[in-house]
């Protein structure tokens, strides 16, 4: 057995917004949205994220994952420039001692994305 894939869904009260955040600051496209199941299929090059109103009977206020995404991307400064001002940062860009350049800031929903490039 091969895993070939691990797409995210992610719950969101107000898909919209969360699809205006995606698509405007990370350059996402909204490859299928689905009105009456309240959910959207984003894209960014291989990366695919789900997002949707949360599933009968589970509760929901807030982001509840209890992680982050971390999303390994080229020119992590050139997006960190773009995205620094119009933003809710978690952490600000920086070498780490593993190699890493990365940063960190939240969606309009809570979760934690985190952006890094090898060094």
């Amino acid at each position: 057995m091969n895993y070939k894939s691990l797409n995210p869904i992610l719950y969101t009260k107000n898909l919209n917004q969360t699809i205006q955040f995606y698509t405007e600051k990370l350059r996402f496209t909204c490859i299928e949205k689905n009105e009456a199941l309240h959910w959207a299929l984003l894209q960014n090059g291989i990366i695919e994220i789900m997002f949707s109103h949360p599933v009968k009977g589970i509760a929901f206020e807030t982001a509840q994952f209890t992680g982050s995404l971390y999303f390994n991307i080229d020119e992590v400064d050139k997006l960190w420039e773009e995205l620094k001002e119009k933003v809710r940062i978690c952490y600000e860009i920086e070498t780490f001692e593993w190699g890493m350049r990365e940063f960190a800031i939240y969606d309009n929903n809570g979760y934690v994305l985190q952006f890094g490039e090898k060094i």
